[in-house]
């Protein structure tokens, strides 16, 4: 059948993965550092995407294509959340980074709760209580040497990859700003282009909220230094 759906020039495409997260329906993914539109029947043609993309690279076309799936989409969705939920590491529990173990002899954790990827941590914790966030990509601590005592230290700690996870980071990070007194963000990502993804969910969060909540971000080099 023709119908509307939406086209991603290749060419414009810088590969920060915002779209994929935009996009509810999970139609797009990121291919060898391209998003792609990998499902047609997943595409709903109203195009969340197309303003998140700030690049431009995403437009409506009218052409020959699968119809739009809504049961698929919701079987997809409703899979990818049992995923998420039977998963032990969700268990919310905090950690006293401050003590030395036999393990970390030499420089200890700075962690200070678990889990800490974002798709994983709850909306509320006691933890989250006065807390200061530290949003980072996850490639970042292995490229900052000191990572754990410049950025970790004091903070409760949220990792993300915008390229490989396929949600939207916005819409969780506001909700947590919204149920816990959360004092700041800093924001550490790489100068890869799709690390751009994650400060721009973390500022639309903070910008969404009903509250005021200052933002900072520092970016990492591979080299790791801070630029």
């Amino acid at each position: 059948m023709k119908r509307r759906i939406i086209h991603i020039s290749e060419e414009k495409c810088s590969g920060c993965g915002i779209c994929v997260s935009a996009c509810h329906e999970g139609a797009i993914v990121m291919d060898g550092g391209k998003a792609k539109l990998m499902r047609e029947d997943y595409c709903d043609g109203l195009g969340d995407c197309l303003p998140q993309c700030p690049e431009g690279a995403i437009t409506f076309v009218e052409r020959e294509a699968a119809p739009y799936d809504e049961a698929a989409v919701l079987k997809n969705k409703k899979e990818k959340k049992a995923e998420v939920h039977g998963c032990p590491g969700m268990k919310p529990q905090k950690i006293n980074a401050a003590v030395d173990c036999d393990d970390c002899k030499t420089v200890p954790s700075q962690l200070g709760q678990w889990p800490v990827q974002i798709k994983l941590v709850p909306l509320s914790a006691p933890y989250f209580d006065g807390a200061k966030l530290l949003v980072a990509a996850d490639c970042t601590a292995y490229a900052y040497g000191d990572f754990h005592m410049r950025f970790m230290k004091g903070r409760i700690t949220l990792i993300g990859c915008p390229k490989l996870d396929g949600v939207d980071y916005s819409e969780k990070l506001k909700e947590i700003l919204e149920r816990n007194n959360i004092q700041s963000i800093t924001v550490v990502r790489m100068t890869v282009p799709c690390c751009r993804g994650l400060e721009a969910a973390a500022r639309r969060a903070a910008e969404e909220c009903s509250k005021d909540i200052p933002v900072e971000t520092v970016v990492i080099s591979p080299e790791g230094k801070l630029l």
